[in-house]
């Protein structure tokens, strides 16, 4: 249950943050946002705050934030339609009732010529009660329709997605993949707060309880100066002469509260990857301070970026078999496997899950962030937009075979973990 848990925890976390970015962003550039949506398939939650509509939804494979004019605006009121208008204070209509128009006895009855809900905000046409006098309704900008009981806000050209500047475009979806870099710096930086920043100072650090070291009597916070006589500059050199003297005594000279005291200890045999080498049961030093927790969280960042392009080059040099590829069941394993280690280490894998969620969008594939942002690319250099329909196509296309890729890699994870 708690590997369930952490999962669901974790999956939700990346997901919430990625699309928090572009519904962030998008806002910021005034895009109407209709539904913010963590998962796909039927609405499991919903809750309307303001303009948008957040929703969690039954498939959690991802998420949306679903823009005003990404997708052709549905709604066409054509000449003869009748429909009915209420008005707000300042006499503009603010709700267009579609059908079901005896259920509001107060909207005005009219007979539409023209309706134009994107640039005019213009609504023409023959009251019922004055059929031979065509009048003109100006329309608001926050106006909805109303169809079977379910109100839709229009959204007028300058609050659509299309609008906006190249520039503005581009941020609302790069924001995506930049959140999940954000939250795996802020994800390393609170590790680093709560466990500490390993330094290579010559001190020891937390002493394990059934270790050499302890025996022996060494403590916490001992600054070794030498080691049978060998001068120690930095923890590096601490640990090169353990390793290499398993079962063998050796004098530690320390610095203890600014006494000068000589410990013996005898480091005891461990076997790793078929070397014998010595362990005295002592954590490397760590360092507790705001400055070296961002430093780390820059630092683990970039680490694990360069660590996730290095084996995309594997992968697009012909090195990496899609047996070391995961789907959603892989993940899940891994977290069970990460689970039993505690929590820093969950927090760690969350981070890393994050930035490589946040390349992997990156990528320029159809249907991916980074497919979006290449076709922005190619509309920067030719000073025009693609055609709407044939970009659609291509995401479409796209779309389906990394549906596909993801049938294949999760048919893999199955056999690889519970069929073999």
């Amino acid at each position: 249950m708690s590997t369930v848990i952490a999962f669901i925890v974790i999956f939700g976390a990346l997901v919430f943050f990625h699309e928090l970015g572009h519904l962030v962003f998008a806002k910021r550039a005034g895009i109407l946002c209709r539904e913010f949506a963590i998962g796909f398939g039927p609405k499991v939650f919903s809750h309307k705050k303001g303009e948008t509509t957040y929703t969690i939804r039954l498939l959690p494979i991802g998420g949306f934030v679903r823009m005003a004019g990404e997708d052709p605006e549905v709604l066409e009121i054509k000449p003869g339609y009748r429909i009915g208008l209420l008005f707000d204070k300042d006499n503009k209509v603010n709700k267009i009732i579609l059908n079901n128009k005896e259920k509001y006895p107060n909207c005005r009855v009219v007979e539409v010529e023209h309706a134009d809900l994107e640039r005019d905000l213009v609504i023409k046409g023959y009251p019922e009660d004055e059929e031979e006098n065509m009048q003109t309704f100006s329309v608001s900008e926050t106006a909805v329709t109303v169809e079977n009981g379910i109100e839709t806000q229009i959204a007028p050209y300058n609050r659509q997605f299309g609008s906006k500047t190249l520039p503005q475009r581009a941020m609302a979806i790069f924001a995506g993949p930049m959140m999940n870099f954000v939250l795996a710096f802020f994800v390393f930086i609170i590790i680093a707060l709560l466990q500490g920043v390993p330094t290579n100072e010559p001190k020891l650090g937390e002493i394990t309880s059934d270790g050499a070291a302890n025996k022996a009597g060494l403590l916490q916070g001992d600054i070794v100066n030498s080691i049978d006589g060998s001068e120690i500059s930095s923890w590096t050199d601490v640990v090169e002469i353990i390793r290499q003297n398993p079962n063998e005594k050796l004098t530690f000279s320390i610095t203890r509260d600014g006494e000068e005291l000589e410990v013996p200890v005898t480091p005891k045999e461990q076997t790793v990857e078929g070397n014998k080498i010595g362990i005295i049961g002592v954590y490397s030093p760590v360092e507790k301070s705001p400055v070296q927790a961002i430093t780390s969280g820059f630092s683990e960042t970039y680490f694990w970026t360069k660590q996730i392009f290095v084996m995309l080059g594997k992968l697009v040099t012909g090195q990496f078999s899609i047996d070391m590829l995961s789907g959603p069941v892989g993940i899940y394993v891994s977290t069970d496997t990460v689970v039993q280690s505690g929590i820093y280490y969950v927090m760690k894998w969350a981070a890393i899950l994050s930035i490589n969620l946040g390349i992997m969008n990156l990528l320029p594939l159809p249907a991916l962030d980074g497919g979006r942002l290449m076709f922005f690319a190619v509309e920067a250099v030719r000073g025009k937009p693609i055609d709407r329909h044939k970009e659609g196509l291509v995401h479409f296309i796209g779309f389906a075979l990394l549906m596909l890729l993801m049938l294949v890699v999760t048919w893999n994870d199955i056999q690889r973990f519970f069929l073999d």
